[in-house]
């Protein structure tokens, strides 16, 4: 039964006013409400789903194979990213930030969040230990698993820079080629290379989970900055160095990290 407005309409299917179908086109009486007063009128020819119908013939779309996917096609949705950045007032970008354990990757991470969050934009953090406990948490150390770790964080990033969302990743990643793989993900300046400049001696001095103790005795192997390389980013946009004699707050470093984004127009639409 449906039943809406003043002097409400009721369609039952065991009522006698209804006729049946015929077999390709019916009609339903409605009693009443808005469709009359008093007696019976009768609403449009029904077309039955046996009806004939014509269909327009269409061009199939060809299926594509990437990787070890096959058969499979982009499918485009009505909603883009220009129209969720409008929505949002903002620009969606990766905001990757690099360095050795110890450096403040992380701690500048979350201060950017909040400062962006102060300013009434939408963030999001990738930290490199937290994608471990869910997403990542079926990779190890070695080398082809750090990869691995690092191709699906950015494809990650990726997804919340369309979406509109200023994505803040924050990993180690000491290879070059794993984090220029992520910058080709997106739009040309949609990446934004963050280098935390801190010497191996003050990220060792700070060993805020006791990694560079462990190494040093030797207890565990391939750990960046002591018998692992950690390749210098050569084109980063924003270098974040540690002064001799100034420490900065984390604070301060997200504002400049601020003002970079100001200047390039990410706050803005």
């Amino acid at each position: 039964m449906i039943a809406w407005g003043k002097g409400s309409v009721s369609l039952c299917a065991a009522a006698p006013e209804i006729q049946p179908a015929v077999k390709r086109v019916g009609y339903v009486k409605v009693a009443g409400g808005d469709f009359g007063r008093g007696g019976l009128r009768f609403m449009a020819p029904v077309k039955s789903m046996e009806a004939p119908r014509t269909v327009a013939e269409k061009k199939i779309p060809e299926v594509s194979t990437h990787g070890n996917s096959t058969n499979i096609l982009w499918h485009d949705c009505n909603v883009n990213k220009t129209d969720r950045q409008q929505l949002l007032q903002q620009k969606g970008c990766v905001i990757w930030i690099t360095g050795l354990s110890g450096s403040g990757k992380s701690t500048v991470a979350c201060a950017l969040s909040r400062s962006l969050y102060a300013r009434g934009k939408l963030a999001y953090v990738l930290d490199g230990d937290n994608v471990r406990h869910g997403l990542n948490s079926d990779l190890g150390f070695i080398a082809e698993d750090r990869a691995e770790n690092i191709r699906r964080v950015g494809e990650v990033a990726k997804l919340f820079a369309d979406a509109g969302v200023i994505c803040i990743a924050s990993l180690i990643s000491p290879y070059r080629r794993d984090r220029d793989t992520c910058r080709s993900l997106l739009p040309e300046g949609d990446f934004i290379e963050v280098f935390m400049d801190v010497p191996l001696d003050v990220c060792e001095s700070r060993d805020p989970k006791g990694l560079y103790k462990l190494a040093r005795a030797k207890k565990i192997t391939g750990f960046t900055g002591i018998d692992d390389p950690y390749e210098v980013p050569l084109k980063a946009e924003v270098v974040l160095q540690q002064k001799v004699g100034l420490r900065e707050s984390p604070a301060d470093l997200a504002e400049a990290l601020i003002s970079f984004l100001e200047e390039k127009g990410y706050l803005v639409v």
